[in-house]
This record gives C-alpha cells, structure tokens and sequence, in this order.
C-alpha cells in the first residue's frame, strides 16, 4: 500500500510517519515544502491513501493562507482526478474553518473543494476539524500556547497568560495519530458529517500554566504529577519532550552520614514516596515501628537480614536478602523492624511507604527489634 503524506515534515507529520512506520507501512511518499512540485504528480498517480496534512497557518501574508489551504489541496485533487486515481483523501482542517478570519476562511474553502471533490468522483474524503493540537515535536510560537508555554517555563523563560480563564480544547497527537491510523484502515470516527477525533480535553488557559509550571517544580519537591487524568498525563510527557538536551539529568539531596546514606526520591500524594537507603557493611538501620505507615523494603545490591518483632512479643522473624534475587519484603504495622548490612559491600534497599513523609507526624516510634 503507498500512501502518500502532504505536510510530511511537519508536526502532525512526522508522529503519522512514525507510527506508520511502526505499524509497518513501508512505502511512504513523503512531499514537503522542499519536494520537487513535479514529485507530486507521480505520487498522485502511484498512491492508494492520501493524508493531506500540509498547509499554512501563520504566514507573513494573509493571502499565504488561501494559497496554501485551499490552493495546493486544489492543486492535489485535480491530479488525483487527472490519473483517475480515488484513493481516499484524509485532510486536516481546523475549527477555525467556523469563523470568518482568514485563516478560517481558507480552511472552510478547502473543506468545500473536497466535498465536492468526493460528490464528483465518488471518492472518499475524510475531513478533520482539529482544535489545538499538542505533543511532541511541536513547535514553540507556532504551533500550540501549549509547545509555547512547555518550550519557555523549560528554559526559565517567561511566558504570557493574556486571558485567564479563556478555556482551550485540545487533542493530543497520539490520539490524533491513532484516530488517522484507524481511518486509513477503513474505520474513520465520524460525526455530524465531518470525522473526528473521539478524545479531546478542555483546560483553561491559567490552569494549563501553573500544571506545567508544576512539572517544572516536580524537580525540586519531588512530586509526580497525577498521571491518573489524562491530560496531566499527555502535557507530563510533552514537557519533558522539550527539556534542553542538557537537562535532562537533575541531583537529588542525599542525606549522608558515616552510616551511608538516605535519599528521596519520588512523592505522590495519593500513592506514597519511593526512596533509596545505602548501608555500609555491617550497619543497622530502622529498629522503629509504625501505627498506620507501611512499607516495602527491595534489596538491589549487596546482602542484608531484615529483622522484625511484633512489640508485644519476644519472638524475632528474619528475612535474608540479596541483590542477585529480587524480593520485596512487606513492612506491616505494629512490628518493629530493623535492616542490617551483613554483606562486604554497600547494601542498597529500594524503599516504599505508602504516605509521604510529614515531619509534624512521622508515625514511627524507636524500639530496638
């Protein structure tokens, strides 16, 4: 199957390329600004599937809109229709295309031309009213306020908020992608006479800041984001997707004493905190219990002996531990527990409690084991 891919090079572009290429579609007919315009004549003679993504949308020149929007999608169908040839047509359009600015204007013209198109050929047309898109590979100060604000709050650049509470939909590009994958494949989403896109997400334009502003302090204060709605989910991963190629590292605060050392490393409100605990050989760490905190101790490196006893008892249980076999071992409340290096080497322990740590009430209570 060739598929021919207009705007190739572009945002939406390069993630429909990609994924093609996962899904294994290897004949790709690839036409961007720096095509040959004569390629375009072969491929609208060879293709099976259109995915007309190229287009203009902020020119220098108003009149660039209508020569780029409605133009070259002209320009595209007269050849299909001179090579006889009606492999399905997928365009993007926008919902500017309801409003009377330019942009709009030249959009609402294309989407005229392809259902004209599709009554005089007998073709399919797929036809995308998009709203604001985002993802990776987007382009600040181009594409979305979304590329722009994870682009400058990256980098410590300021970034403007002009109406608050205007309220933004958006789709992510995965979603787009997945949607356009199910419309080559015969199985386009439509609605209202126009396909669509099933999942989008709406977000005022104050709450878009301050979320990603927040993946930006998530460094520092070591929380992760609530990756259990949606969208913080999708705006988490395009953030990093703009981190500077020299930041992607950041240090963590290790608290070090002669015994080695107690390291934080990721927080969640609802799920607790995650950090590592380095001993020296033949140091013993914990001998405290807990009322309502509970913990998972896994040893990744070294030889250890976890010790427990419930508080009233004498008994003492142990757990032998390794770093060549992983095995987590539950901290149930009332049993007071200690962790012992009894290895030749550092014993490093992965540890989970299942509440962030509040120094005002830290439920843990010395008693030796």
């Amino acid at each position: 199957m060739k598929i021919l891919v207009t705007g190739a090079n572009g945002f939406v572009g390069k993630n429909l390329l990609a994924e093609l290429n996962n899904k294994g579609y290897n004949e790709i007919l690839e036409y961007t600004r720096e095509s040959d315009p004569a390629s375009l004549e072969t491929y609208t003679k060879e293709c099976d599937f259109v995915f007309h993504l190229a287009g203009v949308n902020r020119p220098k020149d108003e009149a660039e809109f209508m020569k780029g929007n409605f133009g070259l999608t002209a320009h595209l169908l007269e050849l299909l229709k001179k090579h006889n040839n009606k492999a399905p047509v997928l365009v993007t359009s926008s919902i500017q295309a309801k409003k009377a600015n330019p942009y709009g204007k030249s959009k609402k013209a294309g989407e005229d031309l392809l259902f004209d198109y599709q009554k005089e050929t007998d073709s399919k047309v797929y036809v995308y009213q998009l709203p604001n898109l985002f993802g990776k590979w987007s382009k600040p100060n181009y594409n979305t306020v979304v590329a722009t604000y994870c682009h400058n709050i990256a980098r410590n650049l300021d970034i403007q908020v002009n109406n608050p509470d205007a309220e933004l939909n958006l789709c992510y590009i995965d979603d787009v992608i997945e949607e356009f994958v199910s419309a080559l494949e015969g199985n386009p989403t439509i609605k209202n006479g126009f396909c669509v896109v099933p999942i989008t997400h709406t977000i005022k334009l104050a709450g878009l800041a301050d979320l990603i502003k927040g993946f930006k302090e998530s460094r520092t204060n070591l929380s992760i984001p609530n990756m259990d709605d949606a969208l913080t989910k999708k705006l988490y991963s395009t953030y990093l997707s703009f981190l500077p190629e020299n930041q992607f590292s950041y240090d963590l605060k290790m608290n070090v004493d002669q015994r080695g050392s107690f390291t934080e490393f990721m927080r969640t409100p609802e799920r607790g905190q995650v950090s590592v605990n380095v001993s020296k050989p033949g140091i013993t760490k914990g001998n405290h219990w807990h009322h309502t905190k509970n913990e998972k101790f896994l040893v990744v490196s070294g030889e250890g002996l976890i010790r427990f006893r419930k508080i009233d008892s004498d008994e003492i249980i142990e757990y032998r531990v390794r770093g060549e076999k992983l095995q987590v071992v539950d901290i149930p409340t009332g049993y007071t527990h200690s962790i012992v290096n009894i290895g030749e080497s550092d014993l490093v322990t992965v540890m989970w409690a299942n509440e962030c740590f509040d120094p005002d009430n830290p439920d843990t209570y010395f008693v030796e084991v």
